[in-house]
């Protein structure tokens, strides 16, 4: 067991004395693991934005800038960031900062600005006095281009000319580039202007794709220069005047006549949408004035958002503050939200996982199937277009295995980070199949399903053959390539499975979530089987998931811990770590009943839990760190995932206690938004959480957790087969009186819902019902 650690405990860095070496951890704790994200800067230590449209994605400061500071900031495409550097000045000064908002639904940016105290001659010493000048600042991504409207306002009484300077910079660094990677080589950059009012930087890599970037001004600039342009701008009393800047990204392949014909067939190799990110259709007739493209663009934008998100579920709850997370939770998910041509998926977090994730997307479109359940629709359409067919050991990928990731940038094209189409993943397979049952069950959509049947049966059989390397009965893994992941479970770092000792569990590994997901995915698979009039199957899917649950009990549960192992390593010895693991064999219902009790007083225990939420890793673990990735952070997913857990073995006070810390959490964030994870160190009085240096806000995960620790503690469950919405053994966390639930939908019913506390009592009553599905509570 590790040394004391209640002085880390307190918020203080540990002691460097104390760390692995004392305990005689392996040599390889002293080296970097491959694609660390390098935290030379903190995402926490500056308030940052983020917008997103398909797959460009941008990270801004508060006044919408970018670059003025080192960091991740910057407009990305495909991996790859397209501007690095965009500084507005105003007689060569940065305004001052009024406020600085995201929009209600994240469709913008909107910054309120004005003039600090500006000397415009240096030799009578004229001067602006500050606050004189307002300035408003809109930003949205919207098809292809970044669109920014910089708008004036002299409230003096006199007359100002004023000197407004644009600096602007676009590197074409690859996204692992700006993670911390170095590269030997890189392709040529060019920057040339283009006309009065556009500049535009090109870029040709070393896959031979060119990837350009286009500045374009208006009104014309005075000045215009590959770097850097500035305007003369005439403010009379009460006067005003708009600036506008676009910023056009594209990419095709070098040495063709049809780039756009070439894009979109690379678009379709990955199975995402041309549409969704393509720069094509943010080109503009020519001469069309600049205030009058932002403002179309900006109409255009509004309108694709509120059809995206018609008809879905909502909340509103007694507790205002609750509203408020919900609703930025809400627009988190859908922001993250891309077009595919399969559907709807929820990309990963900005700014280091905005792609494709198997896992993080399934996940996601568990936690939010009642709310939408077209996020589960098109996360199994697209995983079933993008499964495995063939061996290739170079990205970890066997036949009907799922996708773990894939990459657009030049790095991932060129072999040189193995993600471009990468496999590594040991539970998306069990979780595809998992989400499959839980989507029918909702929706009752059996085209979808009867489509990617033989996806479906494809699974099934790797999860047989290539998921049990050696025929044992459980799922584990051992990557393929040196260039993969080490551990290839949720909990991916390359120190995340370990035993009692600190010492590094050596493969292959059998995690203890995996066996409950292809134990949840067998059942969930048996009952699509007779669905389809497949009996035989459906038998001996209920006979192998009766003995792997069986199995795993007598292999993972571990008295001396009182809870089920982390993971059994290549001899089959348990590495007897107590992690927030186990909460997910409660989740897919592989633990026995009779260890509901002592699973779940281990995760809330102080050790498990620490105040805000449960813990990866139990304190006084061997590699317990509260600032780590995976050995003692905590993760709202996880924590989500792991209240649903407790909700299905009826311990709803557990469930709750965990929602209330996350709610709890989610006040001290920044727009109520709950981070990818955060440090584990114990709750203090009056004091917040402590923010994880280098975690993705937003995060899809992050983003649906609230909704499922809300189904969780009312039970709601929604089973098309029986055309009922129950609610089983519901409560309400504290701080909630009262949810109202609105456009629920089971089939073609909808039904509004209101869920009233008293005491230790819950009271259901339907306000409103279109359909005949029926509603039922039990106690």
């Amino acid at each position: 067991m590790a040394a004391d650690t209640s002085t880390a405990d307190a918020g203080q860095a540990p002691d460097p004395v104390s760390g692995p070496s004392r305990h005689g951890f392996q040599d390889a704790d002293a080296v970097l693991p491959q694609y660390h994200i390098e935290a030379q800067t903190s995402l926490v230590e500056r308030p940052l934005r983020s917008l997103k449209y398909g797959e460009a994605f941008a990270v801004l400061d508060s006044y919408g800038d970018i670059g003025v500071l080192p960091g991740p900031e910057g407009l990305y495409f495909q991996d790859t960031r397209y501007l690095s550097r965009l500084h507005f000045t105003i007689e060569d000064q940065r305004p001052l900062l009024l406020s600085s908002v995201m929009q209600d639904d994240n469709g913008a940016l909107s910054v309120d600005m004005t003039t600090p105290d500006i000397r415009i001659d240096a030799h009578d010493e004229t001067t602006i006095p500050r606050e004189l000048i307002a300035i408003e600042r809109t930003k949205f991504l919207f098809k292809g281009a970044c669109y920014d409207r910089i708008g004036l306002r002299n409230y003096d009484s006199r007359h100002w000319k004023l000197r407004i300077g644009v600096t602007f910079d676009a590197d074409f660094r690859d996204l692992f580039e700006v993670r911390g990677m170095d590269r030997p080589q890189r392709g040529k950059r060019s920057v040339q202007v283009a006309s009065e009012s556009e500049v535009q930087f090109r870029y040709v890599g070393l896959d031979e794709v060119v990837r350009t970037t286009s500045l374009h001004f208006g009104p014309k600039p005075a000045q215009i220069e590959p770097g850097k342009v500035s305007f003369e701008v005439s403010l009379p009393p009460g006067g005003r005047a708009s600036l506008f800047i676009r910023t056009v990204f594209e990419s095709h392949r070098a040495f063709t006549s049809a780039p756009a014909a070439e894009k979109v067939g690379e678009d379709a190799a990955a199975g995402l949408s041309h549409a969704a990110g393509s720069s094509a259709t943010a080109r503009h007739p020519k001469g069309l004035a600049e205030g009058v493209i932002f403002a179309r663009a900006y109409r255009d934008s509004r309108r694709d958002l509120r059809q995206l998100t018609a008809g879905i579920t909502t909340i509103i709850s007694s507790n205002d503050q609750f509203n408020e997370a919900a609703c930025r939770a809400t627009a988190d998910l859908y922001m993250l939200a891309s077009r595919t041509p399969e559907g709807i998926y929820p990309f990963a977090g900005i700014p280091w996982y905005s792609t494709v994730f198997g896992r993080d997307g399934i996940i996601t479109a568990m936690m939010a199937l009642w709310i939408d359940p077209n996020f589960g629709k098109g996360v199994l359409r697209y995983l079933a277009s993008t499964q495995a067919k063939a061996v290739d050991p170079a990205a970890d990928a066997q036949p009907g295995k799922v996708l773990h990731e894939t990459r657009r940038g030049e790095m991932a094209m060129l072999g040189e980070v193995p993600f471009r189409h990468y496999y590594g993943t040991i539970d998306g397979t069990p979780l595809f199949v998992m989400l499959a049952w839980e989507y029918y069950a909702v929706t009752g959509d059996r085209a979808t399903i009867e489509r990617i049947w033989p996806d479906l049966e494809l699974a099934l059989e790797w999860m047989n053959t290539y998921g049990d390397r050696d025929g044992d009965g459980f799922v584990e893994y051992a990557r393929d390539t040196d260039k993969g992941l080490e551990n290839q479970g949720w909990k991916d770092s390359h120190d995340s499975i370990f035993h009692t000792d600190g010492n590094l569990a050596k493969g292959p590994i059998a995690l203890c979530e995996v066996q409950g997901y292809v134990y949840a995915a067998k059942n969930g698979m048996a009952k699509l089987a007779k669905l389809l009039g497949h009996a035989d199957l459906a038998d001996r899917l209920k006979r192998e998931a009766r003995d792997l649950r069986e199995n795993f009990d007598k292999a993972f549960w571990c008295e001396a811990i009182g809870t089920y192992a982390l993971a059994l390593d290549g001899e089959k010895r348990q590495c007897a770590v107590r992690s927030s693991n186990a909460g997910h064999a409660l989740f897919t219902g592989i633990a026995l009943p009779e260890r509901a009790a002592s699973v779940a007083a281990n995760l809330l225990s102080k050790d498990g839990f620490n105040g805000w939420g449960v813990r990866t890793i139990a304190r006084g673990e061997a590699r317990y760190n509260p600032m780590s990735y995976h050995n003692g952070s905590i993760w709202p997913h996880d924590n989500a995932m792991v209240a649903m857990g407790l909700a299905r073995y009826d311990l709803k006070p557990e469930a709750s206690r965990i929602f209330e810390g996350m709610f709890d959490t989610a006040l001290y964030q920044e727009q109520k938004r709950l981070p990818e994870l955060f440090c584990g160190f114990m709750r203090r009085h009056q004091r917040g959480p402590v923010s994880y240096p280098v975690a993705c806000s937003p995060q899809a995960w992050a983003a649906a957790a609230p909704f499922a620790f809300l189904a969780a503690c009312m039970g709601l469950e929604l089973q098309h087969d029986r055309n009922r919405i129950r609610l089983r053994n519901p409560t309400l966390p504290a701080f909630l009186d009262g949810v109202s639930i609105f456009n629920l939908k089971l089939g073609e019913s909808r039904v509004d819902l209101r869920v009233q506390r008293y005491g230790d009592d819950v009271t259901v009553n339907v306000l409103r019902r279109t359909g005949d599905a029926q509603v039922s509570v039990v106690k």
